[in-house]
């Protein structure tokens, strides 16, 4: 080789050398190799133009995500694939696919604990369109342990009751309303009493046996199982013992409908059926309920204000969107999850499905439910008067074994096994073992 040679070689490779430096997301190379493809791109323009969105359906809201998905690909001109599978199959699904390096770009989520090394940093991508949209205690519950944003609260739900307007007009019975809600459990039963009295139905009051759904009442007597940081025991022992007795009193002077919790065991178990036999007037479940009683209700109906006790309010719940790390455009399925949650697209998101919104611009919004939008706007001013630290408690990765117990141990009172304060000890000790395994 000549000696004019030599320094062409240095030239080409000190700009291969400041090539890979310009590329922080590269693989590492070689003088004399290429530069290789960027593994993360941030522009959502490069790379495949398809995506993957695994999905479960809670019924109204599949054909509302193909109306959004269709307006997304005409709109960035991409292609995205919509994959439902049952919710009962979701997380092995998941899993499956995980493990075997077919991972989706996108999936619905309804916890993210298990998946949480899987998940794309949406921070790395969409950070400014994302931070601080989102109602702040939902919010902080997609945060991995260094900041990183993991997903999008996508849809929220909020517990509360439903009535029989029928029965209640029957019976000469005020609705309870926003501006004259039940000032306490007790009014609530005194009501629902005078109710089951004139139209001869079996109970007073149902309420869906789950551990989530008892611990509406719990906060509304003004605690939780878990503390507001999501990783302590943020029971209250007199105020649970208190609200276990008063459950107790009611189950077993037939208020409620004892044998549903005591046929259910620690499982969840549904009292809608209850309510739709019209064999009780006042149903305490959550917003999900409203498209399929319109549906289903051969009588008038309506939602009604959670009772207050020490406080107001329901217990959220909800669903996530997120992405994976090993998506093939992290880019593109970063900026999808932004699209969908914008306020332009959940509104119509929310407005298709029934959903109540996750964003805080939302909620004082007006939405146009599509079905029962008086009842579907009761659930959503019950967001603002939801406590925050109920957030932290229902998306804590122990809620789940907690809750658990709770059913376990009231089912246990009802059975006459143990006292209410014998059972707050058991469930305050089973919530901080489940503390300690969810690490």
């Amino acid at each position: 080789m000549s000696q004019k040679g030599k320094p062409m070689n240095k030239i080409r490779s000190v700009a291969v050398a400041l090539a890979c430096v310009g590329a922080l997301t590269m693989a590492a190379c070689t003088p004399g190799e290429k530069p290789t493809t960027q593994t993360t791109n941030s522009d959502p323009r490069s790379g495949p133009q398809e995506l993957t969105y695994l999905y479960f359906t809670d019924g109204p809201d599949e054909q509302a995500t193909r109306d959004l998905i269709a307006k997304f690909e005409k709109e960035k001109n991409v292609k995205v694939t919509l994959e439902i599978v049952p919710f009962a199959n979701l997380e092995q699904t998941l899993q499956a696919r995980l493990s075997g390096g077919n991972a989706p770009d996108v999936a619905r989520l309804s916890a993210l604990t298990n998946f949480k090394t899987d998940l794309l940093d949406l921070n790395t991508y969409q950070k400014d369109n994302l931070d601080g949209k989102f109602i702040d205690g939902f919010d902080r519950a997609t945060k991995g342990d260094k900041g990183e944003r993991l997903a999008v609260p996508s849809d929220l739900t909020i517990n509360g009751p439903f009535v029989n307007v029928d029965q209640f007009k029957k019976a000469g019975v005020e609705v309870p309303t926003k501006e004259k809600p039940w000032k306490s459990w007790q009014e609530m039963v005194d009501a629902a009493k005078k109710v089951k009295e004139a139209n001869k139905t079996e109970y007073s009051v149902a309420m869906d046996v789950s551990g989530h759904r008892f611990s509406t009442m719990l906060s509304q007597y003004g605690t939780n199982l878990i503390g507001a940081d999501g990783k302590s025991v943020g029971m209250d022992e007199a105020k649970t013992t208190q609200m276990i007795s008063d459950f107790a009193k009611w189950n077993n002077d037939g208020t409620m409908p004892k044998d549903l919790t005591l046929q259910a065991g620690s499982k969840y178990k549904a009292a809608n059926e209850v309510f739709l036999a019209q064999q009780v007037p006042v149903y305490l479940s959550g917003n999900w309920q409203v498209a399929a009683f319109d549906k289903n209700a051969k009588f008038g109906w309506q939602a009604v204000p959670n009772p207050c006790q020490a406080r107001c309010g329901g217990y959220p719940g909800g669903k996530f969107m997120a992405g994976f790390k090993k998506s093939k455009n992290p880019a593109l399925a970063a900026e999808f999850i932004a699209w969908m949650n914008s306020a332009e697209n959940q509104k119509q998101m929310d407005a298709g499905a029934n959903f109540l919104p996750t964003r805080k611009d939302l909620v004082d919004t007006t939405i146009e439910y599509k079905t029962r939008k008086q009842d579907m706007e009761v659930f959503k001013a019950e967001i603002k008067n939801t406590p925050e630290d109920t957030y932290a408690g229902a998306y804590a990765p122990a809620f789940s074994n907690a809750a658990k117990a709770f059913v376990s141990e009231i089912s246990n009172v009802l059975a006459g096994k143990q006292q209410p304060a014998e059972a707050t000890s058991k469930i305050k000790a089973a919530t901080e073992k489940a503390i300690k395994d969810a690490g």
